[in-house]
């Protein structure tokens, strides 16, 4: 099922306001001991690489006012703000779900795993999902969040407009555009991107000649070439690719 944006971010554009909304309703449907996870993935459409996901609860909804969608700053600025951002968040955690696991299940179902994997580092109970190839980067945790005895409760803001397979459906929004619209979930988008960059930077210090520290494993006209000239590698998706590819390579 897909969700519209909800009726009480109607109007809301702003990151910082939009947290603010998001923690006023998650208190009056939770309780005031309700904590907002901003959760973003990025990945989904390379032709390589894994996908990977960051769940992310900020300090203070203005904790880092420059916060936007990660696809609106260059890297630059990215790379810029990486510490910063860090710096911003209570805890977060960035996690991935393999190329191997990609062609199994499905981008979206790797992509839903990646989501689960962060949440779980966190420490959001009833998950047990196996680690995933690539070492979760992590600050803190649900623990750390309350000093009070009252049990935490969480509202899981996810970009887009689907709830994550395999957590209770009350304990999750999905924000259309949410990356733009929520603090969290801009922060979120950010770690991961960051993140997954740095990793493909290192994959072209692996596989030279992919051009992977530019193209990020997406299909540029770049990338395809040099699939053509030199072949596939272990950490290109076999499951999808564009159909003059598939063609010529007999994919």
């Amino acid at each position: 099922m897909k969700f519209k944006v909800p009726a009480f971010l109607e109007g809301i554009e702003a990151p910082v306001d939009g947290e603010v909304a998001m923690r006023k309703f998650a208190a009056s449907q939770m309780g005031e001991n309700a904590v907002v996870v901003g959760i973003d993935e990025v990945g989904r459409g390379p032709l390589a690489g894994p996908v990977v996901a960051c769940a992310a609860v900020l300090k203070a909804p203005d904790a880092l006012l420059t916060l936007n969608d990660s696809k609106k700053l260059t890297r630059v600025k990215r790379e810029a703000m990486y510490q910063a951002v860090q710096d911003a968040c209570a805890c977060f955690a960035v996690a991935s779900a393999s190329v191997e696991e990609i062609d199994r299940m499905n981008i979206l179902e790797a992509d839903f795993l990646a989501m689960r994997r962060a949440l779980q580092a966190l420490g959001m109970p009833g998950l047990h999902e196996s680690e995933p190839e690539i070492p979760i980067f992590q600050k803190g945790s649900f623990a750390s969040l309350t000093t009070s005895h009252q049990p935490l409760t969480t509202l899981i803001a996810v970009d887009g407009n689907l709830k994550i397979h395999g957590i209770p459906e009350e304990m999750q929004i999905p924000v259309v555009k949410g990356d733009g619209r929520i603090a969290s979930i801009s922060a979120a988008s950010i770690l991961a991107k960051v993140f997954r960059d740095r990793y493909m930077d290192d994959l072209e210090k692996k596989f030279p000649g992919y051009g992977f520290d530019k193209h990020a494993g997406y299909g540029t006209k770049a990338h395809l070439d040099a699939i053509r000239r030199l072949g596939m590698t272990a950490e290109h998706r076999k499951s999808f690719h564009p159909k003059s590819l598939q063609t010529e390579l007999d994919l």
